[in-house]
């Protein structure tokens, strides 16, 4: 029989020490055990390195000021997470013993008493270790130790070259200063004991307009003898159960579920229903279960009107029913994602649903979220648009393409694929942010999307086709003949999805930018943005002591995120520079939110020629003076929020 333990019940501590040092036994010069150099320390696991060192008091609160530069030295020290197995959780020896680590980020090793049982190095997949061989018969001490991290992985660089499978986003963007995650980015669990469990299990939900009737298709498989019992549920009311022999693949399909569809948001009801998987042994005791909350629904893709004929489909068709998909662009919530509570969750995406979105997209400069992500999106009716997590780099913007890159990439794929297929949120697959060529279709530079001639996006196409056929699967964001839309090239069937602009010049009022947006023939905007800062008193209370005007490159505190600062852009149109921070914050937050409006209006009137519309981005990781977030670092919405917001709830369409 199996039991799994929750190792975040344990208490936890964390030491920092020089790289390697650990390893020796004894110190060659005196002879001693190696004293760390940094705590003990209690730690939270899951949890980062950074917030145990924080709520110790020996790291600065890295989101006022400069204080993130004062984090750094963290990087370069081994740090070692440890605690006491319970002698009552371990089975007689010979017994299987299993550490399931749902998140490890990103590389080290794992030991118990002192003895290496295993090494990990990917972010972005589950790893799991043998403890049996190493367990002595009470008193086992396991420690899980993290190896410094890459040194750079930021904003800028070469695609193709970084091939470690860490979030990059953290190395800093243009949204976010350095701060690089060290920790358990998810759940720790301990399982003992053996017999027969389940070895897979696929649950697919369907839904027929046509009949108002939902499918689900099963794919269940077993190392062990047993049966089956598969059971589609409401709360207490069982639609459907069956009882099949156990074996290594069992499929089968029911079809004319009386169910409730799943609605995206703003088109009804996000209906949810429970599908169970148990395996059982010959006196019906169970030994192993699966279970997940579904959703029936059908979402199929056309030509938007009006489309050039070789174009890619951009109009979403949910239960028969054509959808402008609206939105935001979703970044991780904080720095240290290994911390962020359910709640802020909750508190994100609960706002996003009263703004009227309906489709989020997770941006590949991170990584997959936490199961509670996707189980809100579930619950809200808001549609999911996954990458897989690959970024541009500016300087080079060409996917890795390396055997054994295109090796452990596939392997993230597959993961995230068997992890996320089942949630009723998830619209499409997509290989990548950002990922490019140059005009001529050279692996440098950037201009042109990178499509499936290439041979890792080839890749990720015949995994999603494989493990969750039906779903949509794009090489990369932008796709299409042209990254972004330019006016003189309107007319010419060159715009299907695109990225920016990011900046408006000028009053968004005036010709220029309405005239943009009237002239637009693109098919999909996956990224625009404006700038808007922050409020002034998130700003003041972040500034750590340094002066919050002038807000112009000649002060540290908007230099941090100098893409944003637009202090030209009030003198260019007020004339004079701005008296006070109040002044110049109420100027931006109103130029962000008419100039967003504008964009997204003209967008939504030429629905069905314009499959949709999401904001780059949605809110704030960090407190930025300045930034394209709707949404601040406090989770509150800025008012180009709340413009797009009646944006969002008006029908599509023209008028």
């Amino acid at each position: 029989m199996r039991t799994s333990y929750d190792l975040s019940r344990l208490k936890w501590r964390l030491s920092g020490i020089a790289p390697f040092l650990w390893q020796l036994p004894r110190t060659m010069e005196l002879g001693l055990l190696p004293d760390t150099e940094t705590g003990p320390v209690p730690a939270s696991v899951p949890g980062s390195v950074q917030a145990a060192l924080r709520a110790a008091g020996l790291l600065p609160d890295w989101e006022t000021g400069l204080n993130a530069r004062l984090c750094e030295w963290v990087e370069n020290r081994h740090w070692i997470y440890e605690v006491q197995l319970p002698d009552s959780w371990l089975p007689p020896a010979g017994e299987p013993v299993r550490l399931h680590c749902g998140g490890l980020d990103h590389a080290g090793w794992v030991r118990v008493n002192g003895r290496l049982a295993g090494t990990f190095r990917n972010a972005f997949v589950p790893h799991t270790f043998d403890l049996a061989p190493h367990l002595q018969a009470e008193g086992n001490l396991l420690q899980v130790i993290f190896d410094c991290p890459p040194r750079w992985m930021g904003q800028f660089g070469h695609t193709s070259k970084m091939c470690d499978w860490k979030p990059r986003y953290n190395y800093s963007w243009d949204w976010i200063p350095r701060l690089v995650q060290i920790g358990f980015a998810g759940p720790v669990r301990l399982e003992t004991g053996s017999g027969p469990a389940l070895d897979h299990c696929r649950a697919t939900a369907g839904f027929d307009p046509a009949s108002a009737t939902g499918s689900l298709n099963w794919q269940v498989g077993t190392v062990g003898a047993g049966q089956f019992r598969l059971v589609l549920r409401r709360g207490d009311r069982v639609i459907r159960e069956e009882r099949r022999p156990a074996g290594p693949d069992c499929r089968l399909e029911w079809a004319g579920l009386p169910v409730e569809p799943w609605q995206p948001n703003g088109l009804g009801n996000a209906e949810l229903y429970e599908a169970e998987a148990t395996l059982l042994d010959a006196g019906g005791q169970v030994l192993d279960e699966r279970r997940y909350r579904v959703g029936f629904r059908q979402a199929l893709w056309r030509a938007c009107q009006a489309a050039p004929p070789a174009a890619d489909p951009w109009l979403c068709v949910v239960n028969g029913i054509p959808l402008f998909l609206q939105g935001v662009n979703w970044t991780p919530i904080r720095a240290n994602a290994a911390d962020v509570g359910d709640e802020e969750y909750r508190r994100r995406l609960s706002l996003y649903r009263e703004l009227g979105c309906n489709l989020l997209r997770v941006w590949g400069g991170a990584g997959a979220e936490r199961p509670r992500f996707y189980e809100l999106c579930d619950e809200y009716g808001l549609l999911v648009w996954q990458e897989f997590p690959l970024s541009s780099s500016g300087v080079e913007n060409w996917p890795p393409d390396s055997p054994a890159a295109m090796a452990e990439l596939a392997a993230v794929a597959r993961s995230y694929v068997e992890r996320l297929r089942h949630h009723a949120c998830l619209l499409l697959w997509c290989g990548g942010n950002e990922l490019q060529k140059d005009p001529d279709g050279n692996p440098t530079g950037g201009g042109r999307p990178v499509g499936l001639e290439h041979p890792l996006l080839a890749g990720f196409k015949r995994i999603v086709e494989e493990l969750d056929p039906g779903r949509r699967f794009l090489p990369t964001s932008p796709t299409g003949p042209r990254f972004d839309a330019r006016a003189e090239e309107f007319g010419l069937g060159l715009h299907w999805e695109v990225h920016g602009p990011w900046r408006c010049d000028g009053d968004p009022d005036a010709a220029a930018w309405r005239g943009y947006w009237d002239g637009d023939d693109s098919l999909f905007r996956g990224e625009i943005g404006c700038a808007g800062a922050s409020s002034a008193d998130l700003i003041r209370r972040y500034a750590g002591g340094l002066p919050v005007m002038p807000a112009s490159v000649d002060n540290p505190l908007w230099r941090r995120f100098g893409w944003w600062i637009q202090w030209p852009d009030f003198v260019a149109a007020l004339g004079h520079e701005p008296a006070s921070l109040e002044e110049l914050v109420d100027w931006s937050q109103d130029r962000q939110c008419r100039a967003l409006v504008v964009a997204a209006s003209a967008c939504k009137r030429r629905f069905p020629r314009c499959g949709g519309f999401l904001v780059w981005m949605g809110h704030d990781a960090f407190p930025c003076t300045a930034n394209t977030a709707i949404v601040d670092f406090d989770g509150n919405p800025k008012p180009a929020a709340l413009g797009l917001a009646e944006v969002f709830r008006a029908a599509a369409g023209e008028p």
